[in-house]
């Protein structure tokens, strides 16, 4: 059984920093294409960034180019998010989410599973 939980959210002033985690059980994580995603009050969800498989190619939203930084620690099965220079429009709640890298791989549509998500608040 798939199951992926999210930690890491909270509210913090604009212009600081939060690491997002989330712990990935019950299948073979390196087999796996990983993102995060988030999704606003009254806003549809996005693609926040994403890391394939193994961690050979990455994507960045543009609005999130190098501020934010996606990594994994396969041997723990966790995917990070590093989220820096922190913005009030960042504030969303925040999901992680597993596929089998099919399509467009970072798009969320091809995402099968998903964690419950963390909300992220960041005040101006």
């Amino acid at each position: 059984q798939v199951q992926l939980v999210e930690s890491g959210g909270g509210s913090v002033q604009a212009g600081g920093s939060l690491r997002l985690s989330c712990a990935a059980s019950g299948y073979t994580y390196s087999k796996y294409c990983m993102g995060w995603f988030r999704q606003a009050p009254g806003k549809e969800r996005e693609e926040v960034a994403a890391i394939y498989r193994s961690g050979g190619r990455t994507y960045y939203a543009d609005s999130v180019k190098g501020r934010f930084t996606i990594s994994q620690d396969i041997a723990k099965n966790t995917l990070y998010l590093q989220m820096n220079s922190l913005k009030s429009e960042d504030t969303a709640m925040y999901y992680c989410a597993a596929s089998g890298c099919g399509g467009t791989w970072y798009v969320g549509s091809n995402f099968n599973y998903w964690g419950q998500g963390t909300q992220v608040t960041v005040s101006s």
